[in-house]
C-alpha cells in the first residue's frame, strides 16, 4: 500500500462522534461540583476521582435530553450518593440499610424529663409485647437492626417491618 493509499484509507476510517446533547453539557459541567461532594465524604482524591467517573458513566447515558438543569443536578447527585453507599459498604463490609441505621446524631446530654418519661411508658404499655419489645431494643437500648433480630429470632427484614408498624401504632395511642 502506497502512502497515498494509507492516508485515505485513514481518512475513511475516521467517524465523527455526534455534537453532545444539551443534557450530556449540563451533566458534564455539574461533574465538579460532584466531585467536590464526593471527595469532602471519601477524603481520597484518587477515590473521589474514580467514583465521579462512576457516576458520570451511570448518570449521563440515563438523562433525558429535555430535562431541566436543576433535575439533571438532583439526578447526578442523587446518583453519587448511590455510588457512595456502594462503596461504603464495599469497604466497610456492611449492607447498605446497615450503613444508614448508623447515621445517629450525638445523644442530647440532659437527662429526659419525668414527663416524656411518663409519657413514653404509657405509649409502650398499650402496644403488643412484639412491638413494644422491638421499640424498646432499637431506640432505648440502642440495637442495630441486627441485635434486634438475633435477640428476637427474626430476620432484619421482619424487624424492619415490625419497626415501622410499631411506631405507626405508637403515633395513634393518645397520652392522657
Amino acid at each position: 500500500m502506497t502512502p497515498d493509499e494509507t492516508a485515505a484509507q485513514a481518512q475513511a476510517e475516521v467517524v465523527e462522534l455526534p455534537a453532545a446533547s444539551r443534557a450530556t453539557d449540563i451533566a458534564l459541567n455539574e461533574l465538579e461540583l460532584v466531585y467536590a461532594f464526593i471527595y469532602a465524604r471519601v477524603g481520597n482524591r484518587a477515590d473521589a476521582e474514580d467514583l465521579t467517573q462512576q457516576v458520570a458513566l451511570k448518570a449521563i447515558p440515563r438523562l433525558r435530553q429535555n430535562a431541566a438543569a436543576s433535575s439533571i443536578r438532583g439526578y447526578l447527585f442523587a446518583t453519587a450518593r448511590s455510588v457512595l453507599g456502594g462503596f461504603w459498604s464495599t469497604r466497610l463490609g456492611l449492607s447498605e440499610a446497615e450503613l444508614r441505621e448508623d447515621l445517629l446524631l450525638a445523644p442530647p446530654t440532659d437527662p429526659p424529663s419525668e414527663e416524656g418519661t411518663e409519657t413514653v411508658q404509657r405509649i409502650l404499655a398499650e402496644l403488643s409485647d412484639n412491638y413494644r419489645r422491638v421499640l424498646e431494643l432499637r431506640f432505648l437500648h440502642g440495637y442495630s437492626l441486627k441485635e434486634v433480630a438475633k435477640e428476637m429470632n427474626s430476620t432484619v427484614g421482619a424487624i424492619k417491618v415490625m419497626q415501622l408498624r410499631a411506631l405507626r401504632a405508637a403515633a395513634k395511642v393518645r397520652p392522657e
